[in-house]
């Protein structure tokens, strides 16, 4: 049930909420125990998603029940096309809906703020990830052709 825009949404026996900094250390501790996450010391560093947090206030969610964290979602966009990034709830959890509920949340307030499409990388080794992305409609996309370059080498 959703209490109020941007607020908490609970789903079976998690709440939905806004992701803070407060956050960190626990869903930090959640993306280095899921597999197929890619993780990057400087973006995923307290200072790189504080920083990510304050440019996304409200498309970054956490699931929390009895207190911890049990799954989070990090959402960004450049106000025309929004990406997901660290998708992941924790093994223990998995196949009640929460991952589901955290991608409603994001394309909820994605919606709320204008945005119309949204995209994420997978890594293609990502077999559990890639199917629950296929489950809620995320379609592969073979016309595309994913390139990056790093500007600042990890330490």
């Amino acid at each position: 049930m959703r209490v109020a825009h941007n607020t908490s949404l609970f789903y079976y026996y998690a709440m939905i909420r806004l992701m803070t900094i407060a956050d960190y250390e626990a869903v930090s501790g959640l993306w280095r125990t899921t597999a197929g996450m890619g993780l990057r010391s400087l973006d995923d560093s307290k200072a790189g998603i504080c920083a990510f947090l304050e440019r996304n206030p409200r498309t970054c969610f956490v699931a929390e029940s009895a207190l911890a964290i049990i799954g989070a979602i990090l959402c960004g966009n450049d106000g025309r096309r929004a990406y997901i990034y660290h998708t992941a709830v924790h093994a223990e959890h998995r196949n009640h809906g929460i991952g589901a509920a955290l991608v409603a949340a994001v394309e909820q307030s994605l919606r709320d703020i204008g945005i119309n499409k949204v995209a994420l990388v997978a890594y293609t080794t990502n077999t559990v990830g890639n199917a629950f992305w296929e489950r809620l409609g995320y379609t592969l996309r073979p016309d595309l052709i994913y390139r990056n370059k790093t500007l600042v080498d990890q330490p």
